[in-house]
């Protein structure tokens, strides 16, 4: 297993360096049937699981030069499939709806009475808003075409109480629909009602219901599982929010308005979004200065929420300061609430919004506090994989190239501080800092090199050294910028 895993990463370090064809063929040949099934699982639609599976391959292509070693490819790909097919379904909702607009906005102009087309797409919209006594009835009526007298009887009411019940209905389905622009009368509604509400179904139907059901209750496959456990679920909840809507009612009836809104309040908190997936912002590292006056050193983060049993939990990365990632602790989401803490000090506090494709969001650290905005990816940032020691090794024919050390201040402030350059072709770099006298380790910089003239700067901003390379490349003598203030610095050569 270790070794297929290393072959994947093997094959994605070839493309990311040097696009190679066979690379990527041999990598989706691997892991399509993987990605496929996943999609397919989630969508239930064969073409829609081909294409979500040819954008999660997009995705790898795009992001394979910052997948990091030890990464398992199998199970990158199988989370990339299962975000791009989430999104992708809320797309097709998306567009569906806009679909359906678009052709009744058709309809309202080239038919002057209202037809079944213009009907049909809000009458379960519609039905919904019906009590189950006045749905039964018009289910009664018009979709089973039963009479007045046959309403009655199977409602156990006086037949003029059948027919007031089923007119009540019916000016509520009509109201409903004049509301959304659909202007219909009573009698063309009702025709609509008993001449469209039930159609034909295929003939061979019912005979695959009859064999199902005859094996006590067997289920051919994962989807049909899933609708049926979803429906079950939408069934209890429905039930359950009646009963509270019911206590709701009594409560407003003897005036604790209070008890009601947090009641209310509890029947939007019983079925939160998921927020399970990747959020991405940038914070501000609280207490650090950037390079100009005023400044604040910032660095992109991502999270990763997870659900299991109903509990969240969440690891995290902060791309431009930290390599490791780490475990958030305290997890708390109480729609539309998140809360949780990394290490002893920090705590994040947010709130969902736009759609739960936000949290906006305050970070605090004792008595500084800053706010940061999270919100959905299918692709997040990926931490720069590690400098290995054989790419930073001086060698010929690099001014660069190797590892640099160098103190600020003197005393309690001393800071201790170790840059590592690699030049991976000729005039392109990376390099990391390590601060000594902290925990920061690993943190990216980017190069600027015009010979004799250098500069290097923290991709979090909290920092930046101007210079130029000296006594046969063995010295980079020049400031430190920070905060807006210089300080002299030089940086000696610690492999040679």
């Amino acid at each position: 297993m270790g070794k297929m895993h290393a072959d994947d990463m093997d094959l994605v370090r070839e493309f990311a360096a040097s696009g190679s064809e066979a690379a990527f063929a041999t990598l989706v040949r691997r892991h399509v049937n993987l990605v496929y099934s996943a999609a397919l699982r989630r969508l239930g639609n064969a073409p829609e699981a081909e294409e979500v599976a040819q954008n999660v391959f997009i995705i790898l292509a795009r992001k394979a030069r910052s997948l990091r070693r030890g990464t398992i490819l199998s199970g990158w790909l199988y989370q990339t499939a299962q975000l791009t097919a989430a999104n992708f379904q809320r797309a097709a909702i998306r567009r569906q709806h806009r679909e359906q607009e678009a052709f009744m906005q058709f309809s309202e102009q080239s038919e002057p009475n209202a037809s079944w087309h213009r009907l049909s797409p809000l009458l379960e919209e519609a039905m919904a808003r019906l009590s189950q006594k006045e749905r039964d009835a018009i289910v009664l009526r018009f979709f089973e075409n039963r009479t007045v007298r046959e309403v009655a009887d199977a409602l156990d009411l006086r037949e003029d109480a059948a027919q007031k019940r089923v007119n009540r209905a019916t000016d509520k389905l009509r109201d409903y629909f004049v509301r959304r622009g659909i202007q219909v009368s009573t009698a063309a509604l009702l025709v609509s009602l008993g001449t469209h509400a039930v159609q034909a179904a295929p003939a061979e139907l019912a005979s695959k219901i009859v064999a199902t059901a005859a094996l006590k209750g067997a289920v051919g496959s994962s989807s049909t599982l899933t609708l049926i456990k979803g429906a079950l679920k939408i069934m209890a909840w429905t039930k359950a929010k009646t009963a509270v809507v019911v206590g709701a009612g009594l409560l407003l009836a003897v005036g604790t308005t209070t008890l009601t809104v947090k009641t209310i309040h509890a029947i939007r908190a019983a079925s939160p979004p998921d927020i399970q997936g990747a959020w991405e912002g940038t914070a501000e590292i609280l207490g650090t200065q950037g390079v100009l006056q005023g400044e604040k050193a910032r660095s992109r983060v991502v999270f990763q929420f997870f659900k299991t049993n109903g509990t969240y939990t969440a690891t995290g990365v902060f791309i431009d300061t930290a390599p490791d990632p780490f475990r958030v602790t305290k997890f708390t989401y109480d729609y539309p609430s998140v809360r949780f803490a990394v290490g002893q000090d920090f705590v994040f506090e947010g709130k969902l919004r736009a759609g739960a494709k936000e949290i906006a969001a305050t970070q605090r650290r004792g008595n500084l506090s800053a706010t940061m905005l999270l919100k959905r990816t299918v692709s997040p940032d990926a931490t720069p994989e590690p400098l290995a020691k054989s790419e930073y090794t001086p060698r010929t024919g690099s001014d660069l190239q190797g590892t640099w050390k160098s103190a600020i201040g003197s005393g309690r402030y001393e800071v201790r501080l170790a840059i590592r350059i690699a030049e991976t072709s000729p005039g392109t770099f990376r390099a990391e800092l390590d601060n000594l006298t902290s925990p920061w380790l690993g943190q990216p910089m980017t190069v600027t090199y015009n010979p004799p003239e250098v500069k290097l700067e923290v991709a979090s901003g909290a920092g930046m050294f101007q210079g130029e390379v000296r006594k046969g490349n063995t010295e980079l003598a020049g400031n430190w910028i920070q905060g807006g203030g210089q300080t002299p610095v030089v940086f000696n050569r610690a492999d040679r």
